[in-house]
């Protein structure tokens, strides 16, 4: 066993442990948490579904959205502020780049709320074709409310085309890249069939998902898991076979050498 002290094989050891310990405690576990997530999510969304709106005042008292009441449907009413608009690029609809338009409403009450009026598909994949204005004037809405999305781009706001452009469905970020002060902290992705609505966001995208997806995924991590230890096991017991082969060869060399017949001495 002391070939396993050779610094190949201490690499080799270390680098299959290693990933043995990341199955089990980083990947498996991150898949599972992404199923529980979805599956929290697909109960949320269902059990509004049957639901009456209630008023934006009333689930968002406050400047931020609550993570409990993410996907529960509200009614709202104010003025769009296209001036503030933005595109957020980087999306997909039915596997076709597109951007999603983010308009922020002035509410009744003076407080400002970004609203998702949906995608518009990019001509040519790069492109941003025509869409509609946001309607003007007052105008009463119906929606789900949604938490920030967190910017992974690394992108600065651009403008291109005359559209500002950014990489998060955040309020956060559209009030920064405009300069609106006060806008609550989330937004309401807008139902269909609502003035200034072009083409609605899925309420799920994960839909068509197999269900236990994501757990299917993690069950194959501790599978990987598994296999690399046994194959960690056999290939350190097809070394010992093959070096107690190679000492039995020399040793018989030797003997044959030496003159000794080992068959007839025993």
């Amino acid at each position: 066993m002391r070939f396993l002290l050779r610094p190949s094989w201490i690499a080799f050891v270390a680098m299959v442990v290693g990933f043995a310990v990341a199955c089990y405690t980083l990947l498996a576990p991150w898949q599972f948490g992404r199923e529980a997530q979805r599956r929290a999510q697909q109960q949320a969304i269902d059990a509004t579904a049957s639901t009456l709106p209630v008023s934006f005042a009333t689930l968002v008292p406050a400047l931020s959205v609550r993570a409990e009441d993410e996907w529960s449907r509200v009614a709202l009413s104010g003025t769009f502020l296209p001036e503030a608009e933005a595109l957020v690029r980087l999306r997909f609809v039915d596997g076709k780049p597109a951007s999603q338009v983010l308009t922020p409403l002035r509410l009744d009450d003076g407080r400002i709320i970004a609203v998702d009026r949906g995608s518009v598909p990019l001509n040519n994949g790069q492109a941003i074709p025509g869409f509609a204005a946001a309607p003007s004037g007052p105008v009463t809405l119906t929606g789900r409310l949604r938490l920030n999305e967190t910017d992974t781009s690394g992108r600065a706001p651009a403008t291109e085309g005359g559209h500002l452009q950014i990489y998060a469905m955040s309020s956060r970020q559209l009030a920064a890249a405009t300069g609106t002060p006060g806008m609550v902290e989330g937004y309401v992705q807008l139902a269909a069939d609502q003035p200034g609505i072009l083409t609605p966001t899925p309420i799920n995208p994960d839909t068509n998902v197999a269900p236990f997806t994501n757990g299917s995924y993690a069950l194959q991590w501790l599978t990987f898991g598994a296999i690399a230890i046994v194959a960690l096991g056999y290939f350190i017991r097809l070394e010992m076979l093959q070096r107690r082969g190679k000492q039995k060869t020399k040793a018989s060399f030797r003997d044959a050498l030496a003159g000794r017949d080992v068959d007839a001495e025993a």
